[in-house]
């Protein structure tokens, strides 16, 4: 019996355990908010737009369709799951890497104009977007290493000049008729992601190519880099206290500019497998940066800064955003899930106070065991 109370008590108290269980009640709570937004709205349909929301690919009663829409719903999640990598990369080490949007902004030009205007193949192309968007994010660390300037401020700031750049660069390679870049699949097919097969699993969708396959394995060399090697113990060292970092010889100005750019690639990275799977052409002109990497920051928090949460949160994220599309749009806007989104990741905030207030608990109570087992004892 005290092996079970014991064993029952080091599962609550495993921080996994507790960080999975506290996003769990953070999404029932924003659902729950959401469904009250939208009985305010219009109570007659409440009902079936929080399950249009919930279901997404679902929503589809022929199986065909379901798998169809469900790959492009993995596409956009592979995508996200590389920006959420990128935040909670640069978290470990101690940065808040808001550049994440600019860096995958940088991906897409970068990706786009090696496939579409230098005529490169796939892997030069996904290889530009790792590389100058690597570049971006260790001007961001090199500005903090050196110059002590708050990565977010020089982040923020790098956000808006990528946009623009990528705008004018971009521009090159438009569509006589239209905003948007040159189609891949018609400017240049050795552009695209190859999909071995893939398509055939989601009734042969297109768009669904190595890529997602690419941004899971990322997601465990992540996991893999940061708790099972010396590098990734120097990097979080470096993050916890990079002068106690420096005075055991640590190089912690490098560590951190490294870490910006490997932060950077998995963006670069993100925006690589997006577009050059096709799904998607870059809109010439457009004055807003994708929310793509803005979701990034969403998903690696609900995620719990954990690679392989970052898989699952992901996914979650792009689900309830893709079923958004489906709700009555004479009653609501597709940008109620954004809402609900919203509203579980600022409650994800409060799962620091959540922990703390289970590990109290835990504590009063394995004292009154305690104090009862001494009670017993002496009788």
């Amino acid at each position: 019996m005290n092996k079970e109370r014991t064993k029952k008590a080091s599962i609550l108290r495993n921080d996994g355990f507790q960080t999975t269980i506290s996003s769990i009640l953070c999404i029932l709570i924003g659902f729950l908010i959401g469904y009250i937004v939208l009985l305010i709205i219009n109570p007659k349909g409440a009902g079936d737009a929080i399950l249009a929301i919930m279901k997404n690919f679902l929503y589809y009663s022929s199986a065909v369709s379901a798998k169809k829409y469900l790959g492009t719903t993995l596409v956009k999640a592979s995508a996200l799951l590389m920006c959420a990598l990128s935040v909670l990369f640069a978290n470990k080490v101690g940065l808040f890497n808001i550049g994440v949007a600019g860096q995958y902004v940088v991906g897409a030009g970068a990706s786009l104009y090696f496939a579409v205007g230098l005529g490169m193949p796939w892997y030069v192309s996904l290889l530009a977007a790792i590389v100058f968007a690597a570049a971006l994010g260790g001007i961001s660390g090199f500005l903090k290493s050196y110059f002590n300037v708050n990565e977010v401020i020089s982040c923020i700031m790098l956000n808006w000049i990528s946009l623009y750049c990528v705008n004018m660069l971009l521009s090159t390679v438009k569509e006589s008729s239209t905003p948007y870049t040159k189609p891949l699949s018609s400017a240049n097919k050795d552009g695209l992601l190859p999909n071995l097969g893939l398509d055939k699993i989601f009734s042969n969708n297109k768009f669904v190519t190595i890529g997602v396959v690419l941004s899971v394995i990322a997601a465990i060399f992540v996991s893999i880099l940061l708790d099972k090697t010396k590098f990734g113990y120097e990097l979080k060292a470096t993050g916890m206290n990079k002068h106690a970092a420096k005075y055991c010889g640590m190089k912690e100005k490098r560590n951190i500019i490294i870490t910006m750019m490997i932060s950077g690639a998995l963006a670069g990275m993100g925006a690589g497998i997006f577009y050059l799977s096709g799904i998607e052409q870059w809109m010439i002109g457009q004055t807003s940066i994708p929310a793509m990497g803005f979701n990034g920051i969403a998903a690696a928090f609900l995620g719990g800064l954990n690679p392989i949460g970052a898989i699952f949160a992901s996914y979650f994220i792009q689900h309830i955003t893709s079923g958004g599309t489906y709700v009555d749009k004479t009653m609501y806007c597709t940008q109620i899930s954004d809402l609900m989104i919203a509203f579980i990741i600022y409650l994800c905030g409060f799962v620091f106070f959540f922990k703390l207030f289970l590990n109290k608990y835990l504590d009063k109570r394995d004292e009154k065991m305690a104090a009862k087992a001494r009670e017993g004892g002496e009788a």
